[in-house]
């Protein structure tokens, strides 16, 4: 039985500095090409209780997936006509939320951590879409940028309710705060989407970090530049924001599609590939 490797299709890589004025690094990065797996973290509540919300938040995430499609493929259709991958992405971004706001509420060193999320799950030649708060994900398709996310920010929502102008968001002194993060309630509203992708598509998970630093523009002219060397690529972001002032940690994970991957039948591929990993 033929077993997917998501590795041969997707090739990831990641890059993630502290900047040039924070002490530490509070981003967290996750990636696992053969599951089809990016996650992006934002840490919040300074010391060091930011790197221990994101940090919890990639680690458990990549467990629970890997632990929720072992017996059902991402792609099935529930009996309400939403993907697997949909549900399980929400259950599993809800639980992992608890588990942060509770260490939070434990212990008094982490009171007050959160952490921002974005998270892409690739099956059947699609892209599922989790996100929570203001870290960002971006598709170059023929060398067109388009942010596939919306920011869960005061920014975002003085911009959707025309009290200022997207021009006017970029010197905002409101750049920052978030309207919805993991570990901040014990329940947290997380928005999922699902887009196709085709060969070619480069996609670029970002904390604030770089887009604060960083105008989409450039952002596209370095991506379509640098397509044919991800790594590359990924430092140069990196390297950009810094140039520009570094004010905030910079992480960015970049995927491209080098070629189709549908899902297999339901009796082989997909399962038979995870059920390897669990012997």
């Amino acid at each position: 039985m033929e077993i997917i490797d998501f590795s041969n299709a997707i090739e990831m890589v990641t890059c993630t500095d502290s900047g040039r004025v924070r002490a530490h690094n509070e981003d967290s990065v996750l990636v696992n090409p053969q599951f089809g797996l990016a996650v992006l973290a934002d840490g919040m509540g300074g010391y060091n209780a930011g790197e221990v919300a994101s940090g919890m938040a990639t680690t458990v995430l990549g467990s629970e997936l890997l632990t929720a499609f072992k017996n059902r493929s991402p792609h099935e259709v529930n009996a309400n006509g939403q993907t697997w991958v949909r549900e399980v992405l929400i259950d599993v971004v809800g639980r992992t939320n608890a588990a942060i706001h509770t260490a939070a509420q434990t212990h008094s060193k982490f009171t007050g951590m959160g952490t921002t999320l974005v998270m892409v799950q690739f099956f059947d030649n699609r892209i599922a879409v989790a996100h929570v708060g203001d870290s960002r994900l971006y598709r170059l398709r023929d060398n067109t940028l388009k942010r596939l996310t919306r920011d869960h920010s005061l920014l975002q929502e003085q911009i959707d309710s025309g009290m200022i102008t997207p021009e006017q968001a970029r010197y905002s002194m409101n750049k920052n705060l978030v309207t919805r993060g993991l570990g901040v309630e014990m329940t947290v509203d997380t928005e999922v989407n699902e887009y196709e992708a085709l060969p070619g598509d480069i996609y670029l998970l970002c904390s604030d970090g770089l887009n604060d630093m960083v105008e989409d523009d450039e952002i596209a002219a370095t991506m379509s530049a640098l397509s044919s060397n991800l790594p590359m690529c990924a430092t140069q972001l990196v390297q950009k924001a810094n140039d520009n002032g570094g004010r905030d940690n910079v992480s960015v994970i970049l995927a491209r599609i080098k070629e189709p991957f549908p899902a297999l039948n339901a009796s082989g591929g997909w399962k038979g590939h995870l059920r390897s990993w669990f012997k």
